[in-house]
């Protein structure tokens, strides 16, 4: 694959996922739910236009300029805080949608950071380096959507760690 196809598959992928996340925010029943896709939606959307300019630059100069890029994904803390608030409405509140659409997000982005895996793998020099990065901000967007996954559905594991075993009930 060379790297303007890497490029534009990345772009590809990135879109697939910013699209859920958009889709799941308007969909959220739950007002936390609706803020963690839209943040989620959000990063992706910066990840869209990074790629896109690297795009441009690769193909008016044939060269690569990698510059940093940042997640607004929060910190574990945060993303506990956020969950604790899911929590104290659950007794009242159907999350079965909420659910459906976290177990689609993370196949997406688990399939998205394999991509990512692959142009590590497989690519060359700062190409390289660029795809680390958005791999290592996918792995972080599969952590906080398993995260959040494993809170509401209550499987007894958190970032996963086994929290308890049913098996002690």
């Amino acid at each position: 694959m060379t790297l303007e196809e890497a490029i534009k598959t990345a772009i590809e992928y990135e879109i697939r996922i910013r699209d859920l996340y958009v889709e799941s925010a308007a969909k959220a029943y739950d007002p936390v739910g609706r803020r963690i896709f839209q943040a989620l939606g959000d990063d992706e959307q910066r990840h869209v236009d990074y790629l896109k300019s690297r795009l441009e630059i690769w193909q008016e100069t044939g060269k690569l300029k990698v510059e940093k890029l940042e997640s607004i994904i929060p910190s574990r803390e945060t993303i506990l805080k956020e969950v604790a608030r899911l929590e104290e409405r659950m007794a009242r509140d159907d999350l079965k949608d909420e659910k459906q659409m976290l177990s689609k997000a993370l196949k997406v982005e688990v399939e998205t950071s394999n991509f990512y895996q692959k142009m590590v793998d497989e690519m060359p020099g700062e190409s390289r380096q660029m795809f680390a990065r958005f791999l290592e901000i996918e792995d972080a967007h599969i952590n906080a959507v398993q995260a959040e996954l494993d809170y509401i559905s209550k499987t007894g594991y958190w970032f996963d760690f086994k929290e308890f075993d049913m098996e002690d009930f």
